[in-house]
């Protein structure tokens, strides 16, 4: 029996990474044909998840110019899925999480009247500007969503306050927790990107990227880690530098040729998912290495005013320090000093799923697509 056909939309690495457990797991159902799309909105940082999963591509919009603004991106989008919706007429479109492209992929479906499902849906913070412009992008897409795939509790309760019907969400656990469980490896050998770091010390993986953090924000954080790294001499602080210019500026300026910083060009996923592994915590305003460190048993200072993540602060295995560089500094140096407080942090239990996510998602396709057989 002939299921339908599932169009699966992304654009990022951190969507990709997400994905392809789902994509892995529909691809074992015969019954059911996966087709995959990819906007290319991070050209560079998505190609090497596609190559690491092993996810073959049957469309590729490509996206990715110098420049580009959230115009350019939410329309490109828009305009390069319509022709794919009418050759490939999906029975469902399944976006993933909080980009443009997630939001402008959602809208494109539903000028076509074709259902979506939604991976990792229901994150919120209740304020559109933060952060900008993830938050209004999966709040719309929430609106158009059929199938809501929430990866937690409190996802989900997001979703019924805003009046989702309860038969159309389900609780599956975090599908980066799958990805994450099958990348990292014990006995992993770095290449020649990691060369010159010191591992016997204490390392601090940083990442900064968000948009409001752009500016000053950006430069109490950095002056933060310059002063942690001044009074522990067993500290070093490895920073993957995003490849947006606005922040890879910043970060040279006030970082580059400093003794123990490593300013290095992002990483592929697998080398940065065993690093995470073997660091000391991590600093970042990502937010999904809220979720992924934690699985790891890494403390992480969320480097920003609000998290769609609360979950995590109730479990205590990550811990929202802003962007005020005291306060930085001062959380940080906590962890490195006192070994209760790290434990605490470290020992927590992740709330973010158990590497079964994937499974849970398909599942529930395939009832859908069932029901909607079914229905005809």
């Amino acid at each position: 029996m002939h299921l339908g056909k599932v169009l699966v939309v992304f654009g990022t690495r951190p969507e990709a990474i997400k994905m392809a457990p789902v994509i892995r797991e529909l691809k074992k159902v015969q019954d059911i044909e996966t087709v995959v799309a990819v906007t290319a909105q991070h050209r560079e940082m998505l190609d090497q998840v596609l190559k690491l999963f092993d996810i073959k591509t049957d469309y590729d919009l490509d996206l990715m110019k110098e420049q580009q603004d959230l115009f350019s991106i939410t329309t490109g989008v828009l305009n390069g899925l319509k022709e794919i919706l009418e050759k490939e007429k999906p029975h469902l479109v399944l976006v993933h999480g909080d980009t443009t492209t997630t939001f402008a992929a959602a809208l494109a479906a539903f000028y076509k009247r074709i259902p979506v499902g939604h991976v990792e849906a229901g994150l919120r913070t209740r304020n559109k500007y933060s952060p900008y412009p993830e938050e209004i992008n999966r709040t719309l897409a929430g609106r158009i969503t059929e199938l809501h795939f929430a990866p937690t509790d409190t996802a989900r309760d997001n979703l019924l306050a805003e009046s989702t019907a309860t038969f159309k969400i389900w609780v599956t656990g975090n599908t980066v927790i799958d990805a994450l469980l099958e990348t990292v490896q014990p006995e992993y050998t770095f290449g020649q990107e990691l060369q010159g770091i010191d591992f016997d010390r204490r390392i601090i993986l940083v990442t900064t990227h968000r948009r409001e953090n752009w500016g000053s924000s950006m430069r109490n954080i950095y002056q933060a880690l310059i002063d942690i790294v001044n009074e522990f001499p067993d500290v070093e602080v490895v920073f993957p530098v995003h490849r947006n210019p606005v922040v890879r500026d910043i970060a040279e300026e006030m970082l580059k040729g400093r003794e123990r910083f490593h300013l290095i060009d992002p990483l592929d996923y697998e080398p940065f998912a065993n690093l995470m592994n073997r660091c000391y915590m991590v600093m970042t305003d990502s937010g999904g290495m809220q979720e992924e460190a934690p699985s790891l048993g890494k403390p992480v200072l969320v480097l920003r005013d609000t998290t769609e993540r609360p979950e995590a602060l109730q479990a205590g295995t990550v811990k929202l320090v802003g962007t005020n560089q005291q306060s930085i500094y001062e959380a940080a140096r906590l962890l490195l000093t006192d070994k209760e407080e790290y434990d605490k942090m470290a020992c927590a239990i992740n709330p973010y799923g158990d590497g079964y996510a994937a499974q849970r998602i398909v599942n529930v396709i395939k009832d859908f697509l069932y029901a909607r057989i079914g229905a005809q």
